[in-house]
C-alpha cells in the first residue's frame, strides 16, 4: 500500500472500518502526517455528531419504495475530461476515497440515528415501567392499609365493582370485575361524588374488563363515587348517565 493510498483512509479509519493490518499501517503513517491526523480528528467529531442526531423513524413503506426505484432509475455516467495518465490515476484514487467516505458517513448517520431512536424508546419503556411500578405500589398501599374498608356492588351483565378506601392515606382504589368493554372511541371515567358535585377521579383502561385503578385525587369529603362512559381522553364533567353509583364505605 503506497503513501498515496494511506492518505485516502482517513474516513475509514475514523469510522473503524479498517482491518488490523490497514489500521496499523495508517496509524504509523498518521504519526508523521499532520494533515491526516487533523482530518481524522475532524471526521471522528463529525461522525459522532451524526450518530447523536435525532431522526424520525421511517414509515414501513419506505424500504419497499426505495427498492422498487432502484430497479428503474439508471445511474448517470460520470462526466470526465481527458487527463494525463498520472493525474487521472491520482484523481480516480481521490474520488474512490471521497465516495467511500461519503458512504461511510451516511451509514454512520443512519446507524447512529437508529441507535439514538432505540435509546429514546428504551428510555420511554423504562419510564413507563417505573410509572406502572409506582402505581402498583400505591394501589397495594391502599388495599393493605390498616384502616382500609370496602364496598362492593353488582353492575350490569354480571359485572361487579368494589371501592376500597383508606382514610389515613386519603386515597381510594376501584376494582372492576368482568365489566363490558366500552364502545369504540369511548372510555369509562371514574368520579368522586362531593355532595352532588362530580369530581373526575381518572380513567379506566378501555382494553381491560378487570383491573384495579388508583382513583385520581384525594377522597377528602366525598360520600360516593360513580362511573360514566365518556369520549376517549375523558370529560371535565359527566356527559352520560352513570353506569354505576356506589357509596364510599365509612
Amino acid at each position: 500500500m503506497s503513501t498515496a493510498d494511506l492518505h485516502t483512509l482517513t474516513g475509514a479509519y475514523a469510522l473503524h472500518a479498517l482491518d488490523d493490518d490497514e489500521r496499523e499501517r495508517f496509524e504509523r503513517h498518521a504519526a508523521d502526517c499532520a494533515d491526516c491526523a487533523q482530518e481524522v480528528r475532524e471526521l471522528s467529531a463529525a461522525a459522532a455528531r451524526l450518530g447523536l442526531a435525532v431522526t424520525d423513524s421511517p414509515g414501513p413503506a419506505l424500504k419497499d419504495q426505495v427498492m422498487r426505484r432502484i430497479t428503474t432509475v439508471r445511474q448517470e455516467a460520470p462526466r470526465t475530461l481527458p487527463l494525463s495518465a498520472p493525474r487521472a490515476v491520482g484523481i480516480r484514487r481521490r474520488r474512490r476515497g471521497h465516495w467511500a467516505l461519503a458512504a461511510a458517513l451516511a451509514a454512520a448517520a443512519a446507524l447512529g440515528g437508529t441507535a439514538a431512536w432505540q435509546h429514546e424508546r428504551a428510555q420511554d419503556a423504562r419510564e413507563q415501567a417505573r410509572q406502572a411500578e409506582r402505581r402498583a405500589d400505591q394501589v397495594a398501599a391502599v388495599l393493605t392499609a390498616p384502616d382500609a374498608t370496602s364496598r362492593t356492588a353488582k353492575l350490569a351483565d354480571g359485572a361487579s365493582g368494589t371501592v376500597v378506601v383508606s382514610r389515613s392515606r386519603d386515597r381510594a382504589v376501584f376494582i372492576s370485575s368482568k365489566m363490558a368493554k366500552p364502545p369504540g372511541g369511548k372510555v369509562y371515567q371514574l368520579w368522586f361524588d362531593d355532595a352532588g358535585t362530580m369530581r373526575s377521579a381518572g380513567l379506566m383502561d378501555p382494553g381491560r374488563t378487570s383491573e384495579a385503578v388508583l382513583m385520581k385525587g384525594s377522597v377528602d369529603g366525598a360520600s360516593g363515587m360513580g362511573i360514566t362512559v365518556e369520549p376517549a381522553g375523558g370529560s371535565p364533567s359527566p356527559s352520560s348517565p352513570p353506569v354505576a353509583l356506589l357509596g364510599l364505605p365509612v
